[in-house]
């Protein structure tokens, strides 16, 4: 699976562990950047990710700021982008699950590196249900 993955300047650090992990479970990473410290606007970011999974160049994408708050604001503004900002592992497996999410949003100043690697194997490792949760995306997709 291709999996594009951006950040802003708050998760740069992070992007190498999650790439990483990416990696290990044997996808393709499709990096958008940023790829250095200086400060950058992460809507920048969220667009060039989520228009990569919109496109259908990549399957699923990876977001990454301080918080993971404004990646997921600004990711779930776009058709077709269903993005979950996510703190623990149930919630990383329920997104995929009941959601679809096709887009995951971490924290880098939320979460610590060894959590991040979970929750990444745990939403790249997850499959989608259907049945009535399909029903319920349908009511809010295009």
């Amino acid at each position: 699976m291709k999996i594009a993955i951006g950040c802003d300047h708050g998760g740069i650090a992070l992007k190498s562990v999650v790439v990483t992990v990416i990696e290990e479970l044997g996808h393709t990473v499709v990096d958008q950047g940023c790829f250095a410290k200086d400060s950058v606007d992460y809507p920048d970011y969220a667009a060039k990710v989520c228009e990569q999974v919109e496109a259908g160049n990549c399957e699923r994408g990876i977001l990454l700021c301080g918080t993971g708050i404004g990646m997921s604001m600004a990711a779930n503004r776009r058709p077709g982008i269903r993005a979950a900002l996510v703190q623990e592992e149930f919630s990383a497996r329920m997104s995929r699950e009941h959601n679809d999410a096709n887009v995951l949003c971490l924290g880098a100043r939320v979460l610590g590196p060894g959590l991040a690697e979970d929750l990444v194997r745990v939403w790249l490792t997850a499959t989608f249900a259907g049945g009535r949760h399909q029903l319920r995306i349908a009511k809010f997709s295009d």
